[in-house]
């Protein structure tokens, strides 16, 4: 008898060791998933509730008019729940969803294109393990004749290159992970990039900055005038991992990025898109000549400066270290569109919150009493010294950007 009961225990314990063995491959790919989920930051345009995850209605405006994020949680009525795998990487590598119905560029497979089959695999069983949510989500919000899909297949003609990432041989394998990560599941060209008057990116001017709106998304190539050209690998890691580093603070779109997504990145992925971005080619950025101190609209802002800017940014526009950003020789204050510089200004800002730094640094709003000459005055002024040299702000930017920001 006793042999029996210790016969049965010894195959209870072999079956649960097998499950637990054939359970592991299936674990570890949705967690794989769930990382790729992260790294794309898909909840910035699938979460706008954050009781309901990837369930939709996340409002994209574009040039054309407002798209919806999809609910892409596993309903069968209002998600992805009658979708197969096919249909998912279909949308993906292709743009084409369920049923045939093209996608806009909003939702960037153009990036996603560059992403193996078997990152898909990862992120699609990581999707099926989301709780389904009923939430109908009409995603297209766009005016006539936009809102005709059929018009996308001239879209993508002109606009999308489909393909997966190939390595590059000649380089690293580090470097070929950063290049994947930036150009595939970080789609980091999506608000980097230039765009066409079709939407589409200018690929010949990758990453070299782009208007959001309210927003500027910078030059992050090795530009030393308006780029990331001064910083070194270490900058970049600590500025995806905390939002902070020596030059700069994210705030804006890139402070939620930093705050649902990279900081979230493990070491080695992060140190990989660093070491791709610092590799790229060195660019002759001729700094143009910067204004004259006797200008008046340097005097303006020097006056205003010192009065409103100095308190926390210093009389010599160094800032605080990982408080007050510093504005002295700084790459982004000297970006060709000063649209980001105008929105802090105007409407204040605050930087993320990340688990590294969780006490997010802010500046207040200035919108309530400096007029548009004064606020184009101090900008001015901050493009053009300790280093800096800039186009002047015109008032007429700030009076537009004014009225955007308006509720």
């Amino acid at each position: 008898m006793k042999t029996m009961i210790a016969w049965s225990i010894g195959l209870l314990a072999l079956a649960a060791s097998v499950g637990q063995a054939l359970a592991q491959p299936e674990y570890d790919q949705v967690e794989k998933g769930r990382y790729l989920a992260v790294v794309g930051d898909c909840t910035a345009c699938h979460t706008v509730d954050a009781k309901q995850p990837f369930a939709g209605g996340f409002r994209i405006d574009t040039p054309f008019g407002a798209l919806l994020g999809a609910n892409i949680t596993p309903d069968v009525q209002t998600g992805i729940g009658k979708w197969t795998f096919d249909d998912f990487q279909r949308a993906m590598s292709q743009g084409v969803g369920h049923g045939g119905k093209r996608l806009y560029g909003a939702m960037p497979f153009t990036a996603y294109t560059k992403m193996t089959r078997e990152d898909n695999q990862a992120l699609w069983a990581y999707l099926q393990t989301l709780q389904p949510i009923y939430h109908p989500v009409e995603t297209n919000q766009l005016p006539f004749p936009f809102n005709i899909r059929t018009s996308l297949i001239a879209w993508n003609w002109l606009n999308f290159h489909r393909g997966e990432f190939v390595p590059d041989a000649g380089k690293s394998a580090q470097w070929n992970r950063g290049a994947y990560l930036v150009v595939g599941p970080g789609h980091c060209g999506t608000c980097h990039t230039p765009k066409n008057l079709l939407g589409g990116d200018k690929n010949d001017r990758f990453l070299t900055g782009n208007n959001l709106g309210a927003w500027w998304a910078p030059d992050i190539t090795n530009n030393d005038h308006t780029g990331i050209g001064s910083w070194s690998e270490e900058d970049l890691v600590a500025y995806l991992r905390t939002g902070v580093n020596r030059y700069d603070i994210a705030s804006g779109p890139m402070a939620e990025e930093v705050e649902h997504s990279s900081q979230h990145w493990t070491d080695t992925d992060l140190k990989a898109v660093a070491a791709y971005l610092k590799d790229g080619k060195k660019t002759d950025a001729k700094a143009p000549e910067p204004l004259k101190a006797d200008d008046s609209r340097m005097v303006a802002g020097k006056a205003i400066y010192f009065d409103r800017c100095s308190a926390c940014h210093n009389s010599a526009g160094t800032g605080e270290a990982n408080i007050f950003p510093r504005l002295a020789d700084n790459p982004l204050i000297r970006a060709g569109n000063p649209t980001s510089l105008i929105n802090v200004v105007l409407a204040g800002s605050r930087g993320g919150a990340t688990a590294s730094r969780p006490t997010a640094p802010a500046m207040p709003s200035f919108a309530w009493n400096l007029n548009d000459d004064e606020v184009a005055s101090v900008l001015t002024y901050i493009r053009n010294s300790w280093g800096n040299a800039a186009d002047p702000v015109k008032p007429a930017e700030v009076k537009d950007l004014r009225k955007s920001l308006k509720p």
